[in-house]
């Protein structure tokens, strides 16, 4: 039989009607092949043409279930044939004969339909597979991303420590499992402590990478380090670092305030890359942003960054925020925002009293925006949240 034909069963007694209903459903599309019983038709039959009073009425049903058929008759008032069609068959034709072009367009819808039947059973199978198959891939990519997350929190330093007098606070809140912002602070000497605090760009596992690669550059240079010219120092760390990141070639740049304290002198010795907000510090004489600007980390080539100083009272807060942490204040404009976290970090002498301002604060924008379309954005946390505060000198170690 040519493959390109549709193998049709006609189920009927032998005989001449038989040979005719054979005769009439045989063209160019389909071969018939006669059978007089469902027992024997092959797997490759693509429709069942029956007779009523051919087929038992108890073998309808599985008929049905089995392959697409139709039913024919001789006249309309057989009872077997409402019978036949009760079972699940697709259609009947009375005098099929009579109609046999009417039998052979039905024969082609009904194979047609059958065909796209199968192939949607296939396709739902295969989607079936596909999502069981992604659901697993995505509770692995969660396992490793809550496990590297729970990595990137073991990398953290402790927190709440003093260091030569001068404490250090922060509250990390990422977005997702892992996060592009960073910190770090470690004693170098009696005299001497230094700090960071980075924000990756983007989110996820490729930020993360970085702050892993900050943690361990940070703590190499400081080793190395002299303890020689500390007002450079920053600067000379920000410039090794952007050279770091563009020979990576991994597309990633930071920002970053990178902070050398002289414990004896009570200095602050300072460099920042592109940091927003802008360190504040908070003393007896009021609040005011440290001074400075400089390029993102990693995003342009030989760069030179800035050396700045300023003095540090023996009481001070130096509060350092991520640019996550500017939306959750309420606020169009930039300059408002920035207004709104000064008037927020003058009334906290804690770190645990910012953050709960900041929640609180949150809340309300939530609450009172809720309908206002530009705000639906705020309904989860949209970027990484970090804050640090650098307090000194009096605390004890």
């Amino acid at each position: 039989m040519d493959s390109s034909k549709y193998l049709i069963a006609v189920i009927d007694a032998p005989g001449d009607e038989r040979d005719a209903l054979t005769r009439a459903i045989t063209c160019r599309d389909m071969a018939v092949l006669a059978a007089s019983d469902i027992e024997r038709l092959p797997d490759n039959v693509a429709l069942v043409v029956a007779r009523v009073g051919v087929v038992p009425r108890e073998q309808w049903a599985l008929l049905a279930a089995r392959m697409p058929t139709l039913v024919v008759s001789d006249s309309r008032e057989d009872t077997e044939l409402f019978q036949a069609v009760e079972s699940g068959l697709l259609d009947h034709v009375v005098d099929p004969l009579r109609h046999s072009e009417l039998l052979r367009r039905m024969i082609r819808k009904a194979v047609e339909l059958s065909a796209l039947a199968r192939e949607r059973e296939r396709d739902r199978a295969r989607l079936e597979e596909l999502n069981e198959s992604l659901e697993t891939h995505l509770a692995l990519l969660r396992m490793d991303q809550q496990s590297g997350g729970h990595i990137q929190r073991r990398l953290l330093p402790v927190n709440a420590r003093s260091i030569n007098g001068v404490r250090f606070d922060y509250w990390f809140a990422p977005s997702l499992y892992l996060s592009g912002d960073f910190l770090d602070y470690q004693s170098y000497s009696e005299r001497f402590s230094a700090f960071y605090f980075a924000d990756v760009s983007g989110h996820g596992a490729s930020s993360a990478f970085v702050t892993v690669l900050l943690k361990y550059l940070f703590i190499r240079w400081l080793n190395e380090w002299d303890g020689q010219a500390p007002e450079r120092l920053a600067a000379t760390w920000l410039k090794a670092l952007n050279r770091e990141l563009q020979d990576t070639d991994i597309g990633k740049h930071a920002t970053l305030f990178v902070g050398v304290i002289d414990h004896e002198a009570k200095t602050l010795h300072y460099s920042l890359g592109a940091q927003l907000p802008m360190p504040i510090l908070v003393t007896d004489q009021g609040l005011t942003r440290l001074e400075g600007e400089g390029m993102p980390v990693g995003l342009f080539p030989d760069i030179e960054y800035p050396s700045l100083s300023c003095d540090l009272p023996p009481d001070f807060r130096l509060w350092l925020c991520s640019d996550g942490v500017l939306e959750c204040l309420p606020g169009k404009t930039l300059d408002t925002r920035l207004m709104e976290l000064e008037q927020l970090v003058s009334e906290s002498d804690t770190l645990e009293r910012l953050r709960d301002r900041l929640v609180q604060t949150n809340a309300l924008l939530m609450e009172g925006e809720a309908a206002d379309d530009e705000s639906q954005d705020r309904n989860a946390l949209p970027d990484d949240l970090t804050i640090m505060m650098v307090s000194g000198f009096g605390h004890a170690d």
